[in-house]
């Protein structure tokens, strides 16, 4: 049962949230139009590093990388686990926060239930984003193995360059878990617009999806390391 001072503003501007994150989580991961993303560029630069690494000596490099990709993905999966722990507290002072938003302007005061619901939402972005960080980190963990089993005479063995497309494959999958992880940052962060106004959700929304679009696809740095690929 939803609060009765849910309005259809509510229900509108939640349509709206879920209507962005799903909607641009398709079209950046699973249409044609991906092949133009930052995630999509780096995986080509992955792919080099797999060859590259079959012509060295010893993987010193490759591991001292990964484990830096590993550390980036933990520490992720653990500050996640902080914000869901203080967002499951914030819930036992909800008469305070209320307190707080009477005292904004342009704030819609909720009842305490619809409060709840709403710092709800903010918990289950941040869950699913644990869920992807820690998936993240399994998959870089299966990477380092792959990257192991790899063996030392390399260069020309059909079997080391078909287990280092393995680990390339892994890799460049791990990177965009982890993409997705971010990604439901920055959607928890518009979901705080909700607890001011339903209109100002739906800006929130509107601007992180601009936000994440300039970064997949329109950025500076997608720019530098696309004229190096030509993609």
């Amino acid at each position: 049962m939803m609060p009765p001072d849910f309005t259809y503003l509510d229900y509108a501007a939640v349509g709206w949230y879920l209507a962005c994150w799903l909607g641009y989580t398709i079209v950046a991961d699973h249409s044609p139009y991906r092949r133009h993303s930052m995630t999509a560029v780096m995986s080509g630069y992955r792919q080099r590093w797999m060859l590259v690494m079959l012509g060295r000596e010893n993987r010193v490099v490759d591991t001292t990388i990964i484990g830096n990709l590993l550390n980036g993905a933990a520490f992720f999966a653990s500050t996640t686990i902080f914000a869901i722990g203080g967002l499951l507290a914030a819930l036992g002072a909800t008469d305070s926060a209320i307190e707080i938003l009477q005292d904004l302007p342009f704030a819609v005061t909720p009842s305490r239930a619809a409060l709840e619901l709403k710092m709800l939402l903010l918990v289950t972005s941040l869950v699913f984003a644990f869920f992807k960080f820690a998936w993240s980190f399994r998959l870089f963990n299966y990477c380092s193995v792959l990257i192991g089993a790899v063996p030392l005479e390399a260069v020309g063995n059909p079997e080391a360059e078909k287990i280092a497309g393995r680990a390339a494959s892994m890799n460049s999958l791990a990177a965009r878990h982890f993409n997705q992880g971010v990604r439901a940052y920055f959607f928890a962060i518009a979901a705080l617009g909700w607890l001011v106004h339903p209109v100002l959700f739906m800006v929130t929304a509107t601007w992180v999806v601009f936000v994440v679009h300039r970064r997949d696809f329109r950025s500076r740095a997608r720019g530098f390391v696309r004229e190096e690929t030509g993609s």
